[in-house]
C-alpha cells in the first residue's frame, strides 16, 4: 500500500509512567522498544500493549538490532548493551564501558555486523556487533559528538557535531575522508557566548545519494533553546547543503527524529515550546506540504517495515503511533 501522508492520523496512544525519550521498532513490527526517563528500557508488544522491562540504568537514545534476536542499547552512562529481544526478564548478555559520558547515538551498519557509537567524549568507535570487541575509535571532532550514521553502501561513516561539523571515515581503513557543515543546524549567540545546535537525528535517503540532518535553527535564545525544527539536506557527492527543510508557521521547537521514506519524502517528528509534530516535505521543497500536531512534544521518530506507521514517544509518557492512510 501506497502511504498517504496527508491522511496520516493517531491510530493507537499507549501510555507509560514517565516521559519517553526514544523509541525503535523490531525488524518483525510485532514489538516496539522504547527509553523511558525511569533508568529503563521497555519492550512493548503492539498487538496487546503488554510491555516488558530492560534495566538499562540510563537513559538511553540509541537502540539498535543486530539480529532479530539481539537488541543493542547506548546509554547516557556510556553503556553499550546486548539484550535478548524475547523473555519475560530480559538479563543483559554482554556489557561494554563504550565512551566516557553520554552515548548521544548508536547506528547499525547495513550488513548489521557493525555498530557505531558516539558521545560526550568526542569519539565515534566502531564495535563488533557479534561480540562486542572494539574494531577502530575515530577520532578529530573539538565538541560533543552528536549523531551517527552508516553510508547505506557501508563503506564509510560520517557523524556531527555540536557545531554542526561533520566528519566522514572510510569503515575499512579508518582513513578520514572529508569534513564538511551543515550550516542551517548551527548559531552561535552572541549575547550567551555559546554555539547552539548539531544533528539531533541523522539519515541518508534510500540511494545514499542525500544525507538530512535534523536539529534548530534561527535560535534567538541559546540559553533556553529558543529556535525552529530544521532539516538540513546535504549533496552526498559535493558535500554542500542543497535545501533546509523548515516550518513555513514558523513552529517553534527542533527536529528530534527525521525518516527519509522509500516514497521519497522526508518526515520529522519535532518538539518544543511548539508543541509536537509530524511534518512532511517533498524531497527538495524547503516548506513541508503537510503537517499534524501530535498534541505533546515528540522526542524521537521510527518507521514501521510496513512504511505506513509511524511511532513517535513523548514528554507525557505516550506512544503515538499515527498511520499514513485514511482511517477506517
Amino acid at each position: 500500500m501506497t502511504a498517504e501522508p496527508t491522511a496520516v492520523h493517531i491510530a493507537k496512544e499507549i501510555a507509560h509512567e514517565r516521559s519517553l525519550i526514544s523509541g525503535r521498532f523490531h525488524p518483525s513490527g510485532e514489538l516496539l522498544f522504547v527509553g523511558s526517563e525511569d533508568f529503563q528500557v521497555w519492550r512493548f508488544r503492539l498487538t496487546d500493549d503488554s510491555k516488558v522491562a530492560y534495566p538499562t540504568e540510563a537513559w538511553v537514545r540509541g537502540i539498535v538490532f543486530p539480529t532479530d534476536e539481539v537488541v543493542v542499547t547506548g546509554g547516557y552512562d556510556g553503556r553499550l548493551i546486548w539484550w535478548p529481544t524475547d523473555g519475560e526478564a530480559p538479563a543483559a548478555i554482554r556489557v561494554v564501558d563504550a565512551h566516557h559520558g553520554w552515548i548521544r547515538a548508536v547506528a547499525l551498519s547495513p550488513d548489521r555486523s557493525l555498530i557505531a557509537t558516539c558521545g560526550n567524549d568526542l569519539a565515534v568507535r566502531l564495535w563488533s556487533a557479534a561480540d562486542g570487541s572494539l574494531v577502530r575509535e575515530l577520532t578529530g571532532h573539538e565538541r560533543h559528538v552528536y549523531h551517527v550514521a552508516f553510508h547505506p553502501d557501508g563503506e564509510s561513516i560520517v557523524a556531527g557535531d555540536l557545531t554542526a561539523k561533520f566528519r566522514q571515515w572510510s569503515v575499512a581503513s579508518g582513513e578520514l575522508q572529508r569534513e564538511f557543515v551543515m550550516p542551517t543546524l548551527h548559531k552561535y549567540d552572541a549575547g550567551f557566548m555559546a554555539d547552539y545546535g548539531g544533528p539531533y537525528c541523522l539519515t541518508f535517503d534510500p540511494t545514499g545519494e542525500k544525507l538530512a540532518g535534523g536539529g534548530i535553527t534561527n535560535v534567538s535564545n541559546a540559553f533556553a533553546g529558543v529556535g525552529n525544527p530544521a532539516i538540513a539536506v546535504i549533496d552526498w557527492a559535493s558535500a554542500a547543503e542543497s535545501v533546509a527543510h523548515l516550518s513555513k508557521a514558523g513552529t517553534q521547537g527542533k527536529a528530534w527524529g527525521v525518516v527519509w521514506h522509500p516514497e521519497n519524502f522526508v518526515v520529522a517528528a519535532t518538539g518544543g515550546q511548539g508543541g509536537g509534530w509530524l511534518m512532511f516535505w517533498k524531497a527538495g521543497e524547503k516548506d513541508e506540504f503537510h503537517a499534524f500536531n501530535l498534541n505533546n512534544t515528540a522526542r524521537d521518530l521510527d518507521l514501521h517495515p510496513d512504511g505506513l506507521l509511524l511511532a513517535t514517544v513523548h514528554h507525557d509518557g505516550r506512544i503515538r503511533l499515527s498511520k499514513m492512510a485514511p482511517a477506517a
